[in-house]
C-alpha cells in the first residue's frame, strides 16, 4: 500500500532538507520566487476583500469566514506551484538547530525573500489600482482593512504575529506531510482559514493590505506602514522560527540524534 502521508519525524527531516536547499538558492532564484510568493499571497488578500466587501453590514462573522475561506489560495499557490514565502521559510531555523546550515545563510534567505515578497505585493497593488479592479464597496473595504491593520497597537500586532505564524508554519508542516495534491490543498486550507478567521497578523499579507488601502486613499502614513510590517514580522519570527521549530527539534530531531549516538557507542 502506498504511503499517503509522512510521520512527524519524517516531516521534521524533510523540513531540514528543504531548509538546506533554500539556504543554497541563488540570489536570482530567491528574488524571483519571493516576488511570486508576495503576488500569490496578495491574490488571496484580494479575494478576501471582494468576497467580504458588503456582507459585513449584515453579519460581520459571516463576512470574516467567507474572507477566510478564499484567502488560503495564496499559500496553496506557494506550496504547490513553487515560491519562496518569508513566513514559511521561518522553518529554516530547524536546519540551523540541527547544524545543517549556518545562521548567516538563513538570514540571507530571509532578507532576500522578505524584500522580494514586498516587491511582489506592491506589484500586485499597482496592477489592481491601474486596472481599476477595485471600486465602490470593494475599494471601501480595502481602505478599511488597510487602516485597521496600520492602526493596531504595537503589542497587539506583535502577539498576533506570533499566533499567526505558529499556524502558518504548521500549515506548511501539514502540507509537507501530504503526498498528493488534494491533501496539500486541504493541508493549506484549514490552518490558513483559521488564522484569518481569528484575526491574526501575517507580515506578507499586510504588505498587500496596507499599501492597497493607502493607494486607494486611506488615511495611512508611510511610517505606520513600515512600523506595522516590521512589528508583525518580528512576531512572525518568534512564532514560526522559534516556538514551533524549537518544540519539534527537541521532540523529533535531538531525541533521534541522541538515540543514534547512544546506539553507536554500545
Amino acid at each position: 500500500m502506498d504511503k499517503k502521508f509522512l510521520t512527524p519525524g519524517e516531516i521534521a527531516k524533510a523540513t531540514i532538507n528543504a531548509g538546506i536547499k533554500k539556504a543554497n538558492l541563488s540570489i536570482k532564484s530567491c528574488m524571483i520566487l519571493g516576488i511570486l510568493a508576495g503576488f500569490f499571497i496578495g491574490l488571496g488578500g484580494l479575494a478576501n476583500i471582494i468576497i467580504s466587501q458588503s456582507i459585513g453590514v449584515f453579519d460581520a462573522g459571516l463576512a470574516k469566514f467567507l474572507g477566510a475561506m478564499v484567502f488560503p489560495v495564496g499559500l496553496m499557490l506557494v506550496v504547490i506551484c513553487g515560491a519562496e514565502l518569508f513566513t514559511g521559510n521561518n522553518l529554516m531555523s530547524l536546519a540551523v538547530m540541527d547544524k545543517k546550515i549556518t545562521i548567516g545563510k538563513m538570514f540571507r534567505n530571509w532578507g532576500l525573500v522578505w524584500c522580494a515578497n514586498f516587491i511582489g505585493s506592491l506589484a500586485l497593488v499597482l496592477l489592481i489600482y491601474y486596472s481599476n479592479s477595485l471600486g465602490g464597496d470593494a475599494a471601501a473595504k480595502a481602505i478599511a482593512i488597510g487602516e485597521a491593520k496600520a492602526s493596531i497597537p504595537l503589542m497587539d500586532a506583535f502577539l498576533r504575529g506570533i499566533l499567526c505564524n505558529i499556524v502558518v508554519v504548521l500549515a506548511v508542516w501539514f502540507a509537507t506531510a501530504a503526498q498528493d495534491i488534494i491533501s496539500k490543498i486541504f493541508s493549506c486550507w484549514f490552518p490558513i482559514m483559521l488564522f484569518v478567521l481569528c484575526g491574526f497578523e501575517h507580515s506578507v499579507a499586510n504588505m498587500f493590505f496596507i499599501p492597497m488601502g493607502m493607494i486607494l486613499g486611506g488615511n495611512i502614513a508611510i511610517q505606520n506602514l513600515i512600523v506595522s510590517i516590521i512589528v508583525v514580522t518580528l512576531g512572525n519570527i518568534v512564532g514560526g522560527a522559534l516556538i514551533v521549530p524549537f518544540m519539534y527539534y527537541h521532540c523529533y530531531i535531538k531525541e533521534d540524534n541522541n538515540k543514534s549516538v547512544s546506539n553507536a557507542t554500545k
